[in-house]
C-alpha cells in the first residue's frame, strides 16, 4: 500500500510538472525555482522531486547541472517518443508543424512496414488488418467520429506489428496520441475525403494478402501522401476560424 502512495505521488507530481513546462508555465530557457520552494508549491518531500526531476531530465524537458540550476529545454530536445511527452502536449493541442513532421516520419516509416508486413504478416496480422477495416467502414456509414478514429488507429498500429519489426511498432505506440490528432483533422475535411480513403486502406489489405510487397508499398505510400494534403487542408481550415 506504501509503495502504491508513493508511485500515485511521484506520478501526480511528474504529470504537474511535466504540463507546467509544456504548457509555457516555465519557458525554454528558464531556470525552476530552487528545491524547497518547488517542493512547498507541489506539496511533495524532497526525495519524490528529485526522482521526478530525474524523469524530466530522461525525457529531455530539462537538465540540470552545478551552479546553473535546472533549466527547461527548448522543444527541440524533447523526446518525442516518450509517450508522456507526447500525451501532455496533446492535452494542450499539438503545433501543426509537429504533425507536418510526424506525416513526414511516417512517409518514410508506414510504407516500408507494409512493405514488409506483406513479406511477414501471419493470418492473425492480416485478419486484425480486415476487422479494423471492417471498423471503419462501419463507423463511416454511422457517421460516428470517434468510433473511426479508434478503427483507424487500430488499423495503422495492425500494419507496424503485421511488419513484425519491434522498433516500427514501438514507434507506432509512442506516437499514437499525435497520430490520433491527425486522424480527428483528416476525419474532419469537407468532400467525403474519409469515404474516398477506405477504398486505399482495403488496398493495402489485399496487396499484403497477395504477398505483394512492391504494390503494398506504394498503396502505402499514396494513402499517406492523400493523408498529408487532408492534414494541411483542415489545419488550414483551423487557422482561419475564429475562436
Amino acid at each position: 500500500m506504501l509503495k502504491d502512495k508513493i508511485k500515485n505521488i511521484h506520478g501526480g507530481t511528474l504529470d504537474a510538472l511535466g504540463m507546467a513546462i509544456i504548457g509555457g508555465q516555465y519557458a525554454p530557457g528558464d531556470k525552476l525555482p530552487p528545491e524547497q520552494k518547488l517542493c512547498e508549491a507541489l506539496g511533495v518531500s524532497r526525495t519524490i522531486l528529485r526522482e521526478v526531476v530525474k524523469s524530466l531530465v530522461a525525457k529531455g524537458l530539462i537538465s540540470t547541472g552545478p551552479k546553473i540550476g535546472t533549466i527547461v529545454l527548448p522543444s527541440e530536445r524533447w523526446n518525442w517518443f516518450d509517450e508522456q511527452v507526447v500525451g501532455w502536449q496533446g492535452r494542450i493541442g499539438f503545433e501543426p508543424k509537429l504533425l507536418e513532421d510526424l506525416q513526414e516520419l511516417r512517409r518514410v516509416i508506414e510504407p516500408e512496414a507494409v512493405r514488409l508486413a506483406a513479406k511477414r504478416a501471419t493470418a492473425d496480422h492480416i485478419l486484425a488488418l480486415e476487422t479494423a477495416y471492417h471498423a471503419m467502414a462501419a463507423a463511416v456509414d454511422a457517421g460516428n467520429e470517434e468510433d473511426y478514429i479508434q478503427a483507424d488507429y487500430a488499423f495503422h498500429i495492425g500494419l507496424l506489428r503485421a511488419s513484425q519489426n519491434a522498433m516500427f511498432i514501438q514507434v507506432g505506440r509512442a506516437i499514437g496520441s499525435m497520430l490520433r490528432e491527425v486522424f480527428l483533422i483528416t476525419t474532419r475535411t469537407p468532400d467525403d475525403g474519409i469515404a474516398r480513403s477506405l477504398p486505399l486502406h482495403w488496398e493495402i489489405v489485399e496487396k499484403i494478402r497477395a504477398r505483394d510487397s512492391e504494390g503494398a508499398y506504394a498503396c502505402s505510400k499514396f494513402q499517406i501522401d492523400q493523408s498529408r494534403q487532408y492534414l494541411a487542408v483542415g489545419m488550414s481550415q483551423n487557422a482561419s476560424t475564429p475562436s
